[in-house]
């Protein structure tokens, strides 16, 4: 004889379907999510059962949910906290203001530069370029491009460290005897 599962009368199973849930979780938090997502699915709709046995019916069901949930956590990939001991720097400035408005200064001094050092400092230390393709692509000698880096280095650290401006570099800031 076919019957409907009455949804009212699926309380009285809650403690048997957990205690069935620990044994398969091993766990009391993971037994509770189990039978909670058992009862989410089974009450998502009408469900036609056989004889009285309700009891019967939910254990299937929490065993089929248990091994649905077992089989697509082993195509996920698995995670492993972070150790406590290390500190991770993260790359992205707009996290770190101080070290966001420090980027922001060392690129207005790069961008104040004349053309033939910006385009050397921007192309080795910003791009990642080797000083032979800068050379390629600045038209000029390896070692044009080296001088011309070191130079324009030198101006970024001075403009940075004292305030000056680029483009400077020729005046002296103290005369000594």
């Amino acid at each position: 004889m076919e019957r409907l599962l009455d949804p009212s009368a699926l309380g009285d199973h809650v403690d048997r379907l957990y205690r069935a849930a620990w044994g398969l979780c091993g766990s009391r938090e993971d037994a509770e999510d189990l039978v909670q997502e058992t009862y989410a699915r089974i009450l998502a709709k009408p469900r036609t059962i056989r004889g009285d046995d309700d009891i019967g019916y939910l254990l299937r069901a929490l065993r089929n949910q248990f091994y649905s949930q077992h089989r697509r956590a082993s195509h996920r990939p698995r995670t492993e906290p972070l150790p406590e001991d290390r500190e991770f720097v993260d790359p992205r400035a707009g996290l770190r203001p101080d070290e966001a408005v420090a980027a922001r200064e060392v690129f207005a001094r790069i961008a104040d530069l004349t053309p033939d050092f910006r385009d050397v400092l921007v192309a080795v230390d910003v791009a990642g370029l080797s000083y032979a393709e800068t050379a390629t692509l600045v038209g000029a000698k390896e070692a044009t491009v080296t001088s011309r880096l070191f130079r324009a280095r030198a101006q970024v650290a001075r403009a940075l460290g004292s305030g000056m401006e680029p483009g400077t570099e020729g005046v002296p800031t103290e005369r000594r005897p």
